[in-house]
């Protein structure tokens, strides 16, 4: 009996041939200290364990996890040798080894409502591995911000064009919704954002947009916190093209419209400004809409001095502030070049017809003009546009934008 159970014991054994020539010496010798020698060296190793220890945060199954600051993998007792993080539809989500091998952490923010899976895998200070399979899902925003700008996609402006981003609620992470919202220029030209308001941000470049300049706008805001508890509600891209340079110049004084395309001066238009107790906006604007007619009525206008004026035809109307400046034409008046009577805008010869004449100095003009051409009116009696009103930002220096 006592031979049986040697033989069974051994056929799991490390080493197989022994323990049958022991058998082959003969019963008497199985059941001696041959045998017992045979019994201890039947016991199976212990696998050695890894010092190193991988832990992931969130936890296994986590939901609702934040997808910004809410994943890191580390390690104790070792160092990590790879990790990989991959959503559903595997796509990789970049991010970085610490320098000592202890963490991991994503170098950008998780999509929101998505499931994420995390393999890590590390090593100790004798080369044994360990390794550690996890995965979690970000929440779903219960409250989101829209971000509309003034691009409309596959269009061509002028080489003023600042784009305004507007969201509908207040942002509070501006650093991170700044970051989200990148240019993509294929002259590489640098752009910069400036907010105005808790819900205004403007983007320009340094200098004027260069004629023929591609560009494309990322929104990448649907997994950005703009505020507590309210992430972005877009990922898309736009994109527009920079078209012939265009930059007008009015002097109130001379009051004589110069207008210079791709660097030369191509014609002088007489015109007419706002007057002593309306005087024009001195600085640099843009043109950020264009209307064949509109009405212009001075109690949509603000600090009006003197009479009230209700024009309900006004033709061949672009509009260069929010506070109700224009480069239009005009009918009702003949100081073109020789005086300032507007209450404010800058006004050319047109006709008395629905829309104006289209072959008239204004229509002319107004055909010629695009969205973003940059209009500059200097030496009048009035104050520096403020930036935030229209697009009216080239008046702040760079260093301060």
């Amino acid at each position: 009996m006592l031979g049986g159970v040697l033989v069974l014991a051994t056929a799991c054994g490390p080493d197989d041939t022994s323990a049958a020539g022991d058998k082959g010496s003969g019963g008497a010798a199985g059941a001696g200290g041959s045998g017992g020698g045979g019994a201890s060296a039947s016991a199976p190793a212990s696998p050695k364990l890894s010092a190193a220890v991988v832990s992931v945060e969130p936890k296994d199954g986590s939901q609702d996890v934040q997808p910004s600051g809410g994943l890191k993998v580390s390690v104790a007792g070792g160092k990590l040798t790879q990790v990989a993080v991959a959503d559903k539809d595997g796509n990789a989500v970049q991010g970085a080894i610490s320098p000592d091998g202890a963490s991991w952490t994503p170098s950008g923010t998780l999509a929101v409502g998505m499931l994420y899976k995390v393999s890590a895998q590390a090593v100790d200070g004798a080369g044994l591995q360990s390794a550690l399979d996890s995965s979690f899902t970000t929440l779903t925003p219960a409250k989101t911000a829209s971000a509309n700008d003034n691009i409309s996609t596959g269009s061509t402006y002028g080489v003023g064009m600042i784009v305004s981003v507007n969201f509908n609620k207040d942002v509070k992470n501006k650093d991170a919704v700044v970051q989200g919202i990148t240019f993509e220029a294929s002259d590489h030209t640098e752009v910069k954002g400036h907010w105005f308001s808790a819900r205004r941000l403007d983007f320009r470049p340094e200098q004027y947009w260069k004629p023929g300049t591609k560009v494309v706008i990322h929104y990448k805001l649907k997994s950005v916190e703009i505020s507590p508890g309210v992430y972005g509600s877009t990922d898309r891209d736009e994109s527009f093209t920079v078209g012939r340079s265009q930059i007008s110049t009015a002097d109130a004084k001379s009051d004589q419209m110069t207008v210079t395309r791709d660097g030369k001066a191509v014609q002088t238009i007489p015109i007419t400004t706002g007057n002593d107790d309306n005087p024009s906006w001195n600085g640099t604007m843009v043109i950020s809409s264009k209307e064949k007619v509109t009405r212009m009525n001075s109690a949509t206008v603000a600090n009006v001095v003197g009479s009230e004026y209700d024009v309900p035809d006004v033709p061949h109307a672009m509009r260069l502030t929010d506070s109700g400046t224009y480069v239009h034409g005009n009918y009702w008046s003949n100081a073109f070049g020789s005086s300032n009577a507007s209450h404010g805008c800058v006004s050319m010869q047109d006709t008395n017809t629905k829309g104006g004449d289209d072959s008239s100095v204004a229509g002319k003009f107004f055909s010629g003009s695009m969205i973003g051409d940059v209009v500059i009116i200097k030496n009048s009696r009035g104050k520096t546009v403020s930036g935030s009103n229209g697009l009216s930002g080239w008046t702040m220096p760079w260093s301060t934008w």
